[in-house]
């Protein structure tokens, strides 16, 4: 892998080129897409990811403080609980040894004997739904992970951002799916889109990134690293520029 943008470098830090900036909650998009924006190929990501964007997707993980997706997402992909990894030793010091993953769902269609339920281990999986949301699949997932009610008739995700930084999840990386990112950019809650742009065209009737009620952000591109023709690339909201 090398660094072509800001400068040229060679083997570049994955974990330094990802660092978080200090002081201050930040939220960020990781998604992979084709040449031509498909989010997915025969309805996953996996597809399209390289063996540079699986490197990259784990480093992610082990920045992060919570793992956001939305429920289509989980099931989709086949979420299970995030597994310690001995690279994360220093990117986690002081922190639980993986990160918990927040499921966003307002119907609460989960299974409760998942086992993102049942063997996620010290860091509990969390469930960011409504008062809406059916109370008998509330009352039945309430043993197995932590709710965090956020709004009233749909899931409000600005005070579920702020549920998770009250619990000292200040550093959120959202997988997806694109509806959820497209309600976070409406929302006005994305500091930062990294994007795996593939080498492949799809074509077809997959979605793009974002899919869903229209949002106009700003993105300065930071960074791009590349590897065997996949691009890396690094945007950060155009009101949130940091050096």
């Amino acid at each position: 892998m090398r660094r072509i943008h800001p400068d040229i470098q060679d083997n570049p830090d994955i974990a330094e080129a990802y660092a978080y900036p200090e002081g201050r909650p930040w939220l960020r998009l990781n998604m992979v897409a084709s040449a031509d924006g498909a989010a997915w190929l025969k309805g996953r990501s996996g597809g399209l990811s390289t063996s540079g964007d699986k490197r990259v997707f784990q480093v992610l993980r082990g920045l992060a403080d919570v793992i956001l997706a939305g429920a289509a997402t989980v099931r989709t992909e086949g979420y299970g609980p995030v597994r310690p990894r001995e690279s994360w030793a220093a990117l986690r010091a002081g922190r639980p040894d993986v990160p918990p993953i927040a499921v966003v769902s307002r119907s609460l269609d989960l299974d409760p004997e998942h086992e993102l339920f049942t063997d996620a281990g010290i860091s509990r999986t969390i469930v960011i739904t409504c008062a809406a949301a059916p109370k008998e699949r509330r009352d039945h997932l309430a043993g197995r992970c932590d709710l965090l009610v956020a709004g009233e008739e749909s899931v409000d995700l600005r005070a579920a951002v702020a549920g998770l930084r009250e619990r000292g999840l200040g550093r959120v990386l959202c997988e997806g799916g694109p509806r959820l990112n497209a309600q976070l950019s409406a929302a006005g809650l994305v500091d930062e889109l990294c994007l795996t742009i593939s080498p492949l065209l799809v074509g077809g009737g997959a979605a793009r990134i974002q899919n869903g009620e229209p949002a106009q952000v700003g993105l300065d591109l930071v960074q791009v690293l590349e590897e065997e023709g996949a691009l890396f690339c690094r945007y950060v909201n155009g009101e949130e520029r940091y050096t």
